[in-house]
């Protein structure tokens, strides 16, 4: 469905201020994302990712504890496969937030079913795996 206030508007990334960059970097890249830019140094390091569909995931150095940025609530991704992708992560050192389950979404109007899991990144970020099932 098209947006009808905002023409051609479409996810484009999510931002992460991340406390070790690196470490950060690193696990992302575990799960697939390439790195599409990168720029700065030090606390102003920054990159962002393509998560495989065009659509990026953005990543900025300097996240010591508390930023007057805050933390986004979590990253939702879709995937073919919510057990694949939660294995995945797990290997590439995600913490189990919660084990992938069916759900049925309460909305109005109503959406698919879904499967669905959570873990938690190397920075304490959330992460959702989204599965549209048939």
């Amino acid at each position: 469905m098209a947006n009808e206030i905002i023409k051609g508007a479409s996810f484009h990334h999510v931002a992460l201020r991340a406390d070790d960059f690196a470490k950060t970097l690193a696990f992302y890249q575990a799960l697939g994302f390439k790195i599409f830019k990168r720029w700065g140094e030090g606390d102003q390091s920054a990159a962002m990712l393509d998560i495989g569909s065009g659509e990026y995931f953005e990543v900025f150095a300097g996240g010591k504890g508390e930023t007057p940025y805050g933390r986004y609530f979590h990253l939702a991704i879709r995937v073919d496969s919510c057990d694949e992708a939660f294995r995945a992560a797990l290997a590439a050192g995600a913490k189990v937030k919660s084990e992938p389950r069916d759900a049925d979404i309460p909305s109005k109007p109503e959406i698919y079913p879904v499967r669905i899991a959570f873990v938690y990144g190397p920075d304490g970020e959330e992460i959702e795996f989204f599965e549209v099932r048939e």
